[in-house]
């Protein structure tokens, strides 16, 4: 019969353990002793469960102490290559920077800076300044303002409003991801959310019917970017919405989420709205965001009417929501590439990814391919790839891949690429691992193929 106390008291002390030879050539300290009292905590578990007859030598629970030291000192937050075709994948940190941006990311981390500070005048300033100018000028907006998320954008643009009624038509009541709904939002802002016409067809009577005056604080318009409704439906142009709004004498506020900049039509990318656009037809308000299609860092971007926008600058609440001086200088840098349309695809990595051409993409899977080949069975194939954080839901991107049929199965060799040092992400596909060239770039080759080959080492 197992004598549970006695196996307890065989534990060594943690002072025993950390004196071990094994554990001398790291630094001591919180961390180490920290992975001395897991691996001891774990052993006392394991007794105590009927897991353990016989205490393991020193030796051994101190490598495995060495072991999770050594984990540790890993970043929680780091690198990996995303093969899965999906360009803004939200869980894997949606926009990659352009490299500008990430130089300004570092002068602006590396020293003090003119974050709220005139230079010139000598006197204190606002980091809306940094951008506002840019902003304007590829909106043709009267004036614009940044927080740091889309969600907070469009809170603060309906706190503005006050406490007010906010018309919205029922088929743009959208959740986003993360289970975040419109109707939630609006009801922390302290408006009152009037559902006008059906899920599929909303009129511009609807919208009158509803307004009252002294009541009525604004029309809103929820760009549907994660879902598409196709068929019998229909809603009121921006222009017709706009001048409606004129009429009553109540603002317009656009969400229009995934923020493109430009028109993709030229790149077969069709039904994007363009911010410029949602300006120029009269929207008082328009909210986006600054790490999906306009591929910079994640922020809140608000351009409209200098007097909403004013309104904005000057709410309580605009500094609990104020964006970071490094995503500040990252927007900054990925807005001023916009300026120079002969190059602004080819510099952000997201516009590049979404506009890159199939022969393009058969030529880096070729490329791929030689270097896998002498490893695993390897296939060139044809594929969709998705836009992804709730832009272009349902629009699929031509894309090329390489399917790979290795001699374990997919679901392991899946797994052996996602727990390597630098994680390979991607999907399972008639019992082959696939990725995408459209998320991938030559550097990430070198990686993919040393993983390949320790997997096959591994059989």
């Amino acid at each position: 019969m197992r004598d549970i106390n006695s196996l307890l008291r065989q534990i060594p002390k943690v002072d025993e353990l950390l004196s071990n030879a094994l554990l001398g050539q790291y630094v001591p300290g919180p961390l180490l002793t920290h992975a001395v009292r897991e691996v001891l905590d774990g052993l006392r578990s394991r007794i105590k469960d009927g897991q353990v007859d016989v205490i393991p030598c020193p030796d051994v629970l101190a490598g495995e102490a060495a072991k999770g030291y050594c984990e540790y000192q890993k970043p929680n937050l780091r690198r990996l290559i995303n093969g899965t075709g999906i360009i803004l994948h939200t869980n894997l940190g949606r926009a990659p920077l352009a490299e500008e941006a990430l130089d300004a990311i570092r002068e602006a981390a590396r020293d003090y800076s003119n974050l709220e500070y005139c230079v010139l005048k000598g006197e204190r300033s606002s980091r809306h300044v940094h951008v506002e100018g840019l902003i304007t000028g590829l909106t043709g907006a009267e004036a614009a303002m940044v927080v740091n998320n889309n969600a907070a954008a469009v809170l603060l643009a309906l706190s503005a409003v006050g406490q007010k009624d906010v018309i919205v038509s029922r088929g743009e009541l959208v959740e986003i991801g993360g289970s975040f709904r419109v109707p939630d939002v609006l009801a922390q802002s302290g408006c009152r959310l009037i559902e006008v016409g059906t899920t599929n067809k909303t009129h511009i009577r609807d919208y009158e019917a509803a307004v009252e005056p002294g009541r009525t604080g604004a029309f809103l318009r929820v760009h549907t970017s994660n879902f598409i409704m196709s068929g019998f439906v229909s809603k009121p142009g921006l222009e017709e919405l706009s001048d409606t709004a004129i009429k009553h004498s109540v603002p317009l506020i656009e969400d229009l989420g995934s923020g493109c900049m430009i028109n993709l039509a030229e790149y077969g990318i069709h039904g994007q709205p363009v911010i410029a656009d949602s300006i120029k037809a009269g929207v008082d308000i328009v909210t986006f965001s600054g790490d999906k299609l306009l591929g910079g860092p994640q922020a809140g971007i608000i351009a409209g009417r200098a007097e909403w926008i004013a309104k904005m600058k000057s709410h309580p609440l605009a500094r609990a929501m104020r964006i970071d001086k490094l995503c500040l200088a990252a927007l900054e840098a990925t807005l001023r590439l916009y300026f120079d349309p002969l190059t602004v695809v080819e510099k952000i990595p997201t516009l590049q990814m979404l506009c890159e051409s199939t022969e393009k993409l058969n030529e880096k899977a070729q490329m791929l391919k030689s270097l896998l080949a002498d490893w695993a069975e390897i296939t060139i194939v044809t594929e969709s790839s998705l836009a992804g954080g709730g832009a272009m839901p349902e629009e699929g991107i031509a894309t090329v891949a390489v399917a790979i049929d290795a001699d374990i199965p997919a679901q392991a060799l899946e797994r052996h690429f996602r727990t390597g040092s630098v994680p390979i992400i991607g999907r399972i596909s008639k019992d082959r691992l696939i990725l995408d060239m459209r998320t991938l770039s030559t550097e990430d080759f070198p990686y993919i193929t040393a993983r390949l080959k320790t997997a096959q080492g591994e059989t």
